[in-house]
């Protein structure tokens, strides 16, 4: 990738705006970039039996095959190595120089990390972040036995600075990556420091990161039975819990799909949770250099009780994917912002000190042939993103439900 992706924060801009994605989805979220099925011709699957972060296929062998572009990245990173330099770094500006947006070389540590948060866990210190009503990054949740809880931290209290560095001004991301740390300074056990308000009292914690489970799925009731699912990360394990969260709402009751700041994780679990409200029948299609293939979901879903999907510009990849079919197949209704539009596949390819590079190999569309990557999904109804969108979207669902 050349020049900085506006996603990636500055000390981190040489690893592409895929990694900082899975970055802030860890912290945040617990998620990562979109995954797909394996098959035998694509790739390889990691040692927990399910697809790589970032659609990747993998297998105990390694990759069956490469595109010219991973070859052009194996071989700068062996040419390195041979001359005493770091491969990481050559495959790094190879990846550069392919202009491809998505393109990443993780080390072997984060990619590591990266497939313990597909397994629905990560390191760090129990926050979500969001952007306030004024303008300020404020804490929007706190993880139930986390450190950050354990300290006292609450939802609202507003976040001024993370190791002496004021997040005033500064995007989500950055905040988030900042809170994170740096892939060799983020360990369990390591420290960092939090500036926060909450009214008139401004104070610093010192949060001690340690291993979580995330809590991808959450799921309330609110007035007149309307059950909120929402879904945070789709990790291992998650379209299982969606689906029987569906079977518990009361019969008939209406449910609200809460996929806002989902930014994706494993799309054999968007599968299975379209499986919750689809009676079978295609989810997406997607290509592999050239090679079509399809998702679709089990059949038995619930097809009769009202739905709406609430996404907004953080909605990337998975739930794009799963938003996208729920839309065209006229199964729920989608309110929101248009989402991020992230709908491309990533596939690995080892490199010689056991980084791992990532390349653009296909994309994927909905059921109705809908390009998502770079465009995204428009909502049926366009609402401002906000506490007011969670109403409109009980006040349509009531509706939906009503029988005149």
């Amino acid at each position: 990738m050349s020049g900085r992706d506006p996603l990636c924060p500055p000390r981190r801009a040489h690893r592409g705006a895929a990694l900082t994605l899975v970055f802030v989805g860890v912290l945040v979220a617990g998620a990562a970039t979109g995954s797909f099925p394996d098959t035998a011709a694509e790739g390889r699957t990691g040692a927990a039996g399910h697809t790589s972060a970032t659609g990747s296929a993998r297998t105990a062998s390694g990759p069956v095959r490469t595109t010219a572009r991973h070859e052009a990245v194996q071989k700068a990173a062996a040419e390195a190595m041979a001359d005493g330099k770091s491969p990481m770094e050559a495959a790094e500006r190879a990846v550069s120089r392919s202009g491809d947006r998505w393109g990443a070389v993780y080390s072997q540590g984060e990619y590591q990390e990266f497939q313990e948060a597909l397994d629905g866990e990560y390191t760090g210190v129990g926050l979500w972040a969001r952007r306030g009503r004024d303008g300020r990054i404020e804490v929007s949740k706190v993880q139930s036995g986390s450190p950050a809880a354990d300290a006292g931290i609450r939802a609202g209290d507003r976040l001024r600075s993370v190791d002496g560095t004021r997040v005033e001004g500064r995007p989500v991301t950055e905040t988030v990556a900042l809170l994170r740390g740096d892939a060799d300074d983020a360990a369990a056990g390591t420290t960092v420091t939090v500036g926060l308000q909450r009214g008139t009292r401004a104070w610093s914690e010192t949060l001690r990161r340690a291993r979580l489970s995330t809590d991808s799925v959450t799921v309330r009731r609110l007035s007149g039975q309307v059950t909120v699912i929402k879904v945070s990360a789709f990790t291992k394990g998650v379209g299982d819990t969606v689906r029987a969260a569906v079977r518990r709402a009361p019969a008939g009751a209406g449910i609200i799909l809460d996929l806002r700041g989902n930014s994706g994780g494993l799309v054999t679990e968007a599968t299975a949770a379209a499986s919750a409200f689809l009676d079978g029948g295609l989810v997406a299609t997607y290509d592999i250099d050239g090679t079509q293939r399809s998702l679709h979901a089990d059949p038995g879903g619930d097809t009769a009780r009202p739905l709406v999907a609430l996404v907004d510009g953080g909605t990337m990849s998975a739930a794009e994917m799963l938003t996208g079919a729920l839309q065209d197949r006229g199964r729920a209704v989608v309110i929101g912002s248009r989402t991020f539009g992230k709908g491309s596949i990533q596939m690995p390819t080892d490199l010689p000190d056991g980084s791992v590079a990532e390349l653009t190999v296909g994309h994927y569309r909905t059921p109705s042939g809908h390009a998502v990557d770079g465009r995204g999904i428009t909502p049926d109804l366009e609402v401002a993103p906000g506490p007011e969108a969670l109403e409109r979207a009980e006040r349509v669902l009531t509706g939906l439900g009503d029988p005149s």
